[in-house]
């Protein structure tokens, strides 16, 4: 083509301008999927880092949240970490510790001053008033997806509204706890507001279920300062750390660790318990080291009770402000005795066995180890002088009742869990009440059932039951001879079950299997829904296998397919059938061959089913001497043939109180299935906390 100056020249040979295309449209491709790369990778980054905020008030919670902010900061690739200090962490007069949170090398994103000072009833709602002008601004800057609060103190009691208000996820620590006074209202004020419950003892959870909490959102974690005591109070160093503090004459277990802060409920009384503390303790003449109360009303009053009895002058005495926590424990676990009304003296003091003095009605409730003698009505010197007799120098066995020193992994691990997108609007899990008057269409169209399995030793059935007890489907099929095609079957005619349960409008609440005990009109579940194991009960040491492993039980001799195997036995032995009885060859063995054959004079099959019949009526009256029923009820093809010989067993072998309970047959078309479904339809309509 002719070049002409000035003019663009393009080379229309169609193999090139191909190759163009096809270039720039691999490039485009290229580009593309590398952005999609850098956008999965971003996506992926922002969704597996959680932004958590531990807002810490005081010294004492420190103790138990720095643990959490240290596992945190360790594990920067899941978690991103905010820290807010208020409350007395700013205080010249309590120590100022918010330095200690700086020493500990954790960047503090926001100080707020929030205390109002007058340690009167006042003060604390004015400091709550303050603490909630002063936090939306700040969390409207962090917008964290957590946050962390611990206990019971007014302080977190404003965190925790703040930032329900705000829409802001709250994690509880050592939420479900009692411990008396104003503490046990504002803590349980913090569960409510709360979405998840990290905490410290079996009890507690307990007391969060029974307040309508979702079991689903509630850690059993053990107390997260217990996982720095355990390993760390074995110092060598310990002996320094106490001389540091109390003089170094002083010797272990020789001095006594002094602890007392006001009852906001009863501030006078508290008062003068802790003079009359003191009192006691300058008759006693040993070191004490005793710490400062908190920032609660009636602190200030106690201060001048300690300075007027010229407490930080005596020679007996160290009063401070503030320890460092990892040498506290170190005084602690070596004292002779530690006394007063903290929750250290009935929490972390048990791990080490140190003997502790609670005085007064501040931790009443609290679960405590054996190393605590309590002194709850403290009014004379003599009184708490007798329990310093009694229990200084002594050493008491180590409890773990509050944790285990393993809190901080299973507390990451369960922030891990939490997904950012459920919904934030948390539920309870209130007790049923009288249904209301308003109506759901799903409930209208759907029908509240269980699914029964029945167990026979021919057949396994398995069947839809609505709520009015009517078989709405009913599944059977032939018993496989091993256990695992047997589970294998009933697992498949289950989940046959459930799927034709959506198209019958059946919502199923669960599965229903096996016996049971009727007590005061209620079935008895037992501790894992495992009660009424009635074909388990072992009347022959040496009998024959059971399937459950054993020897002897009832299933293995009175049961249909225990029957069944004797029947086929003597019939393989051509000992079962009697001149006029009908077999033909094609029938299948079964039990009501071997019935058959002893109404028509079989000597051998009438031995074995009196051996049945005994076993049954010796378990039975096993049963009736440990919970004395008024009625035997009988159940399945078996019922009416044993009925007759278990009434007279009874009446020959059992006790006199026992002897006169009648022996029935259900009447119910199906009442195996019913029973097994009424276990479940009981359990999930009527349930009880």
């Amino acid at each position: 083509m002719e070049k002409h100056p000035g003019s663009l020249c393009i080379n229309p040979h169609p193999l090139n301008i191909w190759k163009t295309q096809e270039v720039y449209s691999l490039r485009m491709l290229r580009s593309r999927e590398k952005m999609e790369r850098e956008n999965m990778e971003e996506h992926n980054q922002s969704k597996k880092r959680l932004r958590v905020c531990v807002a810490t008030c005081n010294r004492a919670d420190y103790s138990k949240l720095a643990p959490i902010m240290f596992g945190i900061k360790s594990h920067p690739e899941d978690f991103e970490l905010e820290v807010v200090v208020l409350g007395s962490h700013l205080i010249d007069d309590y120590g100022n510790t918010f330095r200690m949170i700086e020493q500990d090398d954790f960047d503090i994103g926001s100080k707020l001053h929030t205390i109002v000072r007058g340690e009167d009833e006042a003060a604390m709602v004015e400091s709550v008033g303050l603490a909630l002008v002063k936090l939306p601004d700040v969390l409207q800057r962090l917008r964290p997806d957590i946050l962390v609060v611990h206990g019971d103190r007014f302080d977190a009691l404003a965190l925790a509204t703040a930032a329900a208000l705000m829409n802001i996820r709250i994690l509880h620590l050592e939420g479900g706890e009692v411990s008396g006074t104003i503490d046990d209202s504002i803590r349980h004020a913090i569960s409510k507001l709360a979405h998840y419950h990290a905490c410290c003892t079996r009890m507690a959870e307990q007391h969060l279920i029974a307040m309508c909490e979702d079991h689903c959102r509630i850690l059993l974690a053990g107390c997260p300062s217990y996982d720095k005591l355990l390993s760390t109070h074995h110092r060598e160093d310990y002996m320094d750390i106490i001389k540091s503090w109390l003089g170094d004459k002083v010797q272990e277990r020789d001095y006594i660790v002094a602890l007392q802060h006001p009852v906001t409920t009863d501030i006078q009384h508290s008062i003068k318990i802790y003079g009359l503390m003191l009192d006691a303790l300058l008759s006693f003449n040993k070191k004490t080291l005793i710490l400062f109360p908190n920032i609660d009303a009636g602190s200030k009053e106690m201060v001048r009770v300690m300075r007027k009895k010229g407490i930080e002058q005596h020679p007996n005495f160290r009063a401070v402000k503030h320890i460092p926590f990892e040498q506290f424990i170190q005084l602690v676990c070596h004292a002779g005795c530690m006394i007063g009304n903290s929750s250290c003296g009935v929490r972390e003091a048990g791990a080490f066995g140190t003997p502790v003095i609670n005085l007064g009605t501040r931790q009443t409730g609290r679960e405590t180890g054996e190393n605590v003698l309590h002194v709850r009505d403290a009014d004379t010197q003599n009184k708490i002088y007798h329990a310093l007799e009694l229990q200084f120098g002594k050493r008491y066995p180590c409890s773990k009742i509050y944790g285990d020193g393993n809190a901080v992994p299973r507390i990451l691990k369960f922030l891990r869990t939490i997904d950012l997108d459920e919904p934030l609007q948390k539920t309870f899990c209130f007790p049923p009440v009288k249904d209301p008057i308003s109506q759901d269409i799903d409930h209208i169209l759907e029908t509240q059932s269980a699914l029964a399995i029945d167990l026979g030793g021919t057949n396994l059935r398995v069947a839809i039951v609505c709520m009015r007890g009517k078989v709405v489907k009913k599944y059977t099929q032939p018993n496989p001879k091993t256990f695992e095609a047997r589970m294998h079957l009933i697992l498949k005619m289950c989940t046959d079950a459930m799927r034709d349960a959506v198209c019958l409008n059946c919502r199923i609440l669960g599965v229903g299997i096996g016996g049971g005990i009727i007590h005061h009109n209620e079935l008895v579940h037992g501790s894992t829904f495992c009660a009424a194991e009635l074909g388990h009960i072992m009347v022959s040491l040496d009998g024959p296998d059971c399937s459950c492993g054993s020897h002897g039980c009832i299933e293995a001799y009175a049961s249909g397919m225990a029957l069944q195997k004797e029947a086929k036995r003597l019939h393989d032995e051509d000992l079962l059938k009697v001149e006029g009885m009908d077999m033909k060859l094609s029938e299948p063995i079964t039990a009501a061959h071997l019935i058959s054959a002893a109404r028509m004079g079989n000597s051998k099959a009438d031995a074995i089913l009196n051996k049945a019949s005994t076993a049954l009526g010796v378990g039975i009256i096993n049963i009736l001497h440990i919970v004395n029923p008024s009625l035997v009820i009988l159940s399945g093809v078996l019922a009416s043939y044993y009925q007759a010989p278990v009434q007279r067993i009874i009446s020959e072998r059992a006790l006199l109180s026992a002897q006169s309970i009648k022996v029935v047959t259900s009447d119910l078309e199906e009442p195996a299935l019913l029973g097994a479904a009424s276990m479940v339809l009981d359990y999930a309509t009527r349930r009880i906390y």
